[in-house]
């Protein structure tokens, strides 16, 4: 009898523990890598991320700034921006800005919710 319920529970937490991971979403991961002007990779880079609020369908403001890893990249994650936006935002546009070295590189990046979007930026010469 007691390896029955044992059963039970191991069976129950298992359905819960499925069930619990199946509800989580993917988060809205933004990754830049930052290149010089001869594609080598840039680590320490000072990389901030703008929403562009023109192009925009929420007029949210959004500026996150972090540093390149040793692989000369960043992850942003921007799940919190469209949590802000709300379900009917399904896109959203970003201005990017790399520095370093008093050297500076601009982009623009897609990023669509629950999905990854890779960009690169170069620093100018």
């Amino acid at each position: 009898m007691k390896n029955l319920t044992y059963g039970i529970f191991v069976t129950l937490g298992l359905l819960m523990v499925t069930t619990i991971q199946s509800c989580k979403k993917d988060p809205s991961i933004l990754k830049v890598f930052v290149k010089s002007a001869v594609n080598d990779i840039t680590p320490n880079a000072r990389v901030v991320i703008i929403a562009d609020i023109q192009e925009n369908d929420s007029d949210i403001e959004y500026v996150d700034t972090l540093y390149t890893n040793e692989g000369g990249f960043i992850t942003f994650d921007v799940s919190e921006y469209f949590s802000e936006a709300g379900k009917s935002v399904e896109v959203a546009y970003f201005d990017i800005i790399a520095r370093k070295d008093g050297k500076q590189g601009v982009g623009y990046a897609r990023v669509r919710v629950r999905n990854t979007a890779v960009e690169s930026v170069y620093l100018e010469e």
